[in-house]
């Protein structure tokens, strides 16, 4: 008798943070998976077990299971910041236990530091092991191509827009003005998405300025003259979305104890330890005060709120697509790629091509201030221009509004017009 042939195992797991649409990868990879001849099993947070030589905290996943997890957020099988790459160790343990699980073939589904183990994992395994990676981040800032999205980015920016949306209409009904911070660590995209899209006040993102490190008061001004060219046009009220990564340019000496906040594994400070919007809200406050403005201003905090959210359609049929091309490309040899969709046609991108030579890490794709898109947006905002200080009749008016002469504003404010790009 002949001996029965060992079907080839194929692994999944999630690292980073949660994103819509990470189910409908697991299942659209599964399925084609088991179609193509192969056992599938889910991995449970990330590396955080394997990494410890477990191997108990895996299950078996069928099409009857993951048919139409598609439709829902989150993870079913969760996800971890856990990160291999700190020790060899780590990564031998790894192995190991995808060893044990008689693993061969293994997607990964994450951010860039996600990405960044899987092709630390595939170098480590010489040949043992055949990895693909599924890029996933609601704050769209992956080496992709230009104007290709990472998935999870289109719905959380429509569910950032509709509670951006409900701010706006409430700043105006109160006579207030609100600070949204969203996701969106190294880039701006997510912020901008939402507050063009809005209709916001003003979006400020980290790419805008030029200068680095960015002063606590240079950002302080961008909001108060924001504020007073509102308030000169009449209105007491705005919303101004503000990214996050902010934060990770600020000049040290501004935050106070931010060298004692929590770090995660892979050495980023946990932003959402920083309230930050309490932090603008009050200097600016102040700052408003010195001209004798008196206003209301509320700190808001988006992100939690969208990355479980349910996706919505632009990433169920993306992230399917995705999960479809990942298990593909396994089970036709393919190995050490990213996963991309571009022009309707599966690329792969090669994990050496997405190394940034000269930090070793992951690239990671910012807001292109120099493009149309991003002047177009900067059009729409309610924030001081070289127009406001070249015309006079405006400069007297901004100023008179915030109880200076027009000499005394040019001085206080026209430095910011140097600053930005």
């Amino acid at each position: 008798m002949g001996t029965i042939k060992q079907r080839p195992v194929v692994a999944i797991l999630v690292g980073g943070g949660p994103a819509p649409g990470i189910n409908s990868v697991i299942g659209a990879a599964t399925i084609r998976s088991i179609l193509g001849g192969c056992d599938v099993i889910g991995i449970q947070d990330g590396f955080k077990w394997i990494m410890d030589g477990q191997t108990s905290k895996v299950k078996r996943l069928s099409i009857e299971d993951i048919s139409r997890i598609h439709f829902s957020g989150g993870s079913c099988l969760g996800t971890a910041r856990a990160n291999p790459t700190q020790k060899v160790e780590h990564l031998d343990a790894c192995l190991t236990s995808l060893n044990a699980l008689g693993v061969t073939r293994l997607i990964t589904i994450g951010g860039d530091d996600t990405a960044f183990s899987a092709l630390k994992l595939e170098q480590r395994a010489a040949g043992r092991l055949q990895v693909v990676h599924v890029p996933k981040t609601i704050d769209n800032d992956l080496d992709l191509p230009h104007g290709i999205p990472t998935f999870g980015f289109q719905t959380a920016r429509h569910i950032g827009v509709e509670l951006v949306k409900s701010l706006m209409v409430d700043a105006e009904t109160t006579s207030r003005w609100y600070f949204v911070v969203t996701m969106g660590r190294k880039a701006g995209h997510l912020a901008l998405g939402i507050g063009k899209a809005a209709g916001a006040t003003l979006t400020v993102i980290p790419e805008e300025f030029r200068q680095k490190p960015l002063r606590l008061k240079t950002l302080v001004d961008v909001l108060a003259g924001a504020f007073i060219k509102r308030l000169n046009a009449g209105r007491s009220d705005g919303v101004a979305v503000l990214a996050e990564g902010l934060v990770e340019i600020l000049d040290q000496q501004d935050l106070d104890g931010l060298q004692d906040v929590e770090r995660d594994q892979h050495g980023h400070v946990r932003l959402a330890e920083i309230n930050f919007g309490f932090v603008l809200k009050r200097a600016v406050e102040k700052e408003l005060r010195s001209f004798g403005i008196k206003t209301t201003i509320v700190e808001k905090n988006i992100g939690y709120e969208l990355r479980c959210a349910d996706p919505i359609s632009f990433d169920m049929e993306y992230t399917r697509d995705l999960g479809y091309c990942a298990a593909q490309f396994l089970l036709e040899g393919g190995n050490a790629a990213m996963v991309s969709i571009q022009n309707g046609r599966f690329i792969p991108i090669p994990f050496g091509d997405i190394l940034d030579p000269a930090t070793g890490r992951t690239r990671v794709r910012m807001v292109d201030v120099e493009s149309e898109s991003y002047v177009i947006a900067r059009r729409y905002m309610i924030r001081l221009a070289p127009d406001d200080f070249n015309q006079p009749q405006a400069l007297v008016r901004l100023a008179t509004t915030a109880g200076l002469a027009a000499d005394d504003f040019r001085k206080r404010f026209e430095y910011l017009m140097g600053k930005d790009l």
